[in-house]
């Protein structure tokens, strides 16, 4: 059995990081090489190397699964069946809310690693190709037609507080910031979870001296206000369906970080879901069911994705061991074609425009 774990993101897997990946090079040399591949998300930061690695997985016979781990999670099993059985009838609308959270936000698209779109990538594409994935899994097929709307509102200069100082170590208004740096990386401490994420970006040391070390040299204690992100803090996306079913799609940091939440209208009935329970009512009869996914973790990487990290390495282990393909819920050219949704709203957000996508 040979695999290779290219990315970051799962726990428990020993994986070679993206900054040690020369676009698409490594995953097509490993590809040619014979190895099944668990791709960290996004495949890639352009259409065409996203092209290069799924022609190399079907080129070469291997298996690659991007890590979407929303299509594992127990949540995201309920969710499908209940749409695949029937159910709430043909499914006519969906409403979907990724909540990043305000302090993800800052965390990782302020002042972290995915904070500028030339050395990292668009936000969507980085946080939310999860969502459009899931989105596209729901209906099976992807859009026809797709536009988008968002923008840089709130991290910038031009919302900084008066007398705001560029670090929060030295600012007279950190008490009373929500984007506090002392205050969300002191409170990890003791906590196991919040110590493996999001304080191991910030410094390897576990004591007090090192998070207040770390604040004053490094990228994680700048005000928020005074970065040199560009990426967005909020955008929406609407999707049109060949058969007239539509979906918008709402991603944004001004709210806690928590699971998404989805609406699904159908002729026949209505969902409403938080992650781990849904509310079912049918038209037919007026009843009103819960129904709860069970078993489901929290929403961020420390907590393991909803039980998406775990059920996405099951799938894949079980997957090479056995060679059964079908065990995993996407191959490369359906990452590929979700991938494809994204860039596309992209450009519909910076253009202006709807944006019809070919082999629609």
């Amino acid at each position: 059995m040979t695999l290779a774990v290219v990315g970051g993101g799962l726990r428990g897997l020993t994986y070679a990081r993206r900054s040690h990946v020369t676009g698409a090079g490594r995953v097509v040399t490993l590809a040619d090489l014979g190895y099944h591949i668990l791709l960290e998300k996004p495949m890639a930061t352009s259409e065409p190397e996203a092209a290069r690695i799924a022609d190399a997985a079907r080129r070469n016979g291997i298996l690659l699964a991007v890590c979407h781990v929303l299509r594992y999670t127990p949540y995201t099993r309920l969710v499908k069946e209940l749409v695949d059985e029937g159910r709430i009838g043909r499914l006519v609308s969906v409403q979907h809310l990724e909540p990043v959270g305000w302090w993800h936000q800052a965390h990782s698209f302020v002042r972290g690693h995915w904070r500028r779109q030339d050395t990292s990538a668009p936000m969507l594409l980085a946080k939310a190709c999860h969502d459009i994935d899931w989105l596209v899994h729901l209906f099976e097929r992807q859009p026809a037609r797709v536009s988008s709307f968002g923008s840089l509102s709130h991290f910038h200069a031009g919302d900084r507080p008066a007398g705001a100082a560029d670090r929060c170590l030295d600012c007279p208004v950190e008490p009373s910031c929500p984007y506090s740096a002392p205050r969300l990386y002191l409170g990890c401490l003791g906590d196991p979870s919040s110590e493996f994420w999001p304080l191991s970006a910030v410094t390897p040391g576990r004591t007090e001296e090192d998070v207040l070390e770390a604040l004053r040299t490094g990228p994680y204690g700048r005000c928020v206000y005074a970065c040199d992100n560009d990426v967005v803090d909020h955008q929406e996306v609407v999707m049109e369906f060949g058969d007239g079913a539509t979906c918008s799609f709402t991603m944004s940091a001004f709210t806690p970080m928590e699971h998404r939440r989805t609406r699904l209208f159908g002729t026949h009935g209505y969902v409403d879901g938080d992650g781990g329970v849904l509310r079912v009512v049918d038209f037919r009869t007026g009843a009103e069911e819960l129904v709860a996914a069970g078993g489901a973790e929290g929403p961020s990487a420390g907590d393991g994705h909803g039980g998406g990290d775990e059920g996405l390495t099951d799938a894949f282990l079980a997957a090479v061991a056995t060679g059964d393909a079908t065990l995993l819920r996407s191959d490369a050219a359906e990452s590929l074609m979700t991938h494809r949704v994204v860039w596309t709203a992209e450009q519909a957000r910076l253009t202006g425009t709807v944006v019809t996508l070919q082999g629609s």
